[in-house]
């Protein structure tokens, strides 16, 4: 029976980090699912799912997560999953928000707090601050994937994101 794993891993982005990376799940005969990869400031950042059916892997992965650090300096982490569950995605409606406004402190906290709150639960997120072109100032862009469960009316999740728009100073869009 095949075991899965989530692996997290970082390092200073320079060519061949991600080969550095999936080439220790390779040699370990892991199987990759589904990955996440991307640049934050100077480092590159890695987030797998991967299985494997040897059940003593993960002392062999945490070693070689060590030697990956003292070699390449990549920093990695590994840990298993609970036995899958199948989570029922019925009785949701899925929608994605589009937020942007001037950079500030909380933006994040405040509107995943906002999310919360309301039982909408957020499946992905992807956040950048750019300077504008025409004034340069810091321009803070989010873009959220959530679920809404069936009985909350989508106007009223867009009605009430006008607060949260208008309490952060920012622009709120919802597409379903």
């Amino acid at each position: 029976m095949a075991h899965r794993y989530i692996m997290t891993a970082f390092g200073k982005d320079r060519v061949g980090i991600v080969a550095d990376v999936t080439r220790l799940l390779f040699d370990s005969d892991c199987n990759l699912e589904d990955t996440s990869m991307s640049m934050l400031a100077d480092e590159f950042t890695l987030t797998l799912l991967f299985s494997c059916n040897h059940p003593q892997i993960e002392e062999q992965l945490l070693k070689e997560c060590r030697r990956l650090e003292m070699d390449k300096g990549i920093s990695a982490f590994v840990r298993p999953l609970q036995e899958q569950s199948q989570k029922n995605h019925k009785g949701f409606k899925t929608c994605s928000l589009h937020i942007e406004g001037l950079d500030q402190a909380g933006i994040v906290y405040k509107t995943s707090q906002f999310l919360a709150d309301r039982k909408l639960n957020i499946i992905h997120l992807d956040s950048t601050a750019k300077a504008s072109p025409q004034s340069g100032a810091a321009i803070y862009s989010m873009d959220i994937h959530i679920q809404v469960p069936e009985e909350i009316p989508l106007d009223q999740v867009e009605e009430e994101l006008s607060q949260l728009a208008d309490e952060l100073h920012v622009d709120v869009s919802m597409s379903r």
